[in-house]
């Protein structure tokens, strides 16, 4: 067991330096919450397929939490919401309630192509309309599902670092 220890105190911390910081202007908003932000992801409708990349974003290859982006589990806790999916009919409502729930300043990201622009489910009876249509949107981020590089990216244009 002593020589393991050794052998993790030589070699110290391995990790890949961290991507370029992203391009763009950063969201007026996100420069008061001082390079931190607290996530509370919302699925409004959408396949899982968003899902499971933002869990890869935040797993420890990606580590969305090294730039400073944390998930929470109350909108009360939050600072940006996280939303994936078209917006359905049933959904429209509570993501209303969410985000009026969210203090003060609060940032909404759209994640995804059909919370964009409803994508694939685009004229379905079931929908409301793409995230924008019921809260305003700060950043969009494409892909059907997005890779989570890209979900890390527009998480950093938050946290600015």
């Amino acid at each position: 067991m002593l020589g393991l220890w050794r052998k993790i105190h030589r070699t110290g911390r391995v990790a890949e330096p961290a991507p370029p910081q992203p391009a763009g202007p950063q969201p007026e908003a996100a420069r008061l919450l001082g390079g931190s932000v607290q996530v509370r992801h919302v699925d409004a409708g959408s396949c899982n397929g968003c899902e499971v990349e933002i869990g890869s974003a935040f797993g420890p290859v990606y580590d969305a939490e090294r730039y400073g982006a944390r998930l929470v589990a109350s909108p009360r806790h939050a600072d940006v919401l996280l939303v994936t999916g078209p917006v359905t009919r049933n959904m429209a409502q509570p993501l209303r309630r969410t985000y009026e729930a969210t203090p003060e300043p609060r940032l909404v990201v759209a994640v995804g192509d059909c919370a964009r622009n409803c994508g694939a489910f685009a004229g379905a009876y079931g929908v409301a309309g793409a995230v924008s249509d019921v809260v305003p949107v700060d950043v969009e981020i494409a892909g059907c599902p997005p890779r989570p590089e890209a979900i890390v990216e527009g998480l950093r244009k938050l946290t600015g670092r």
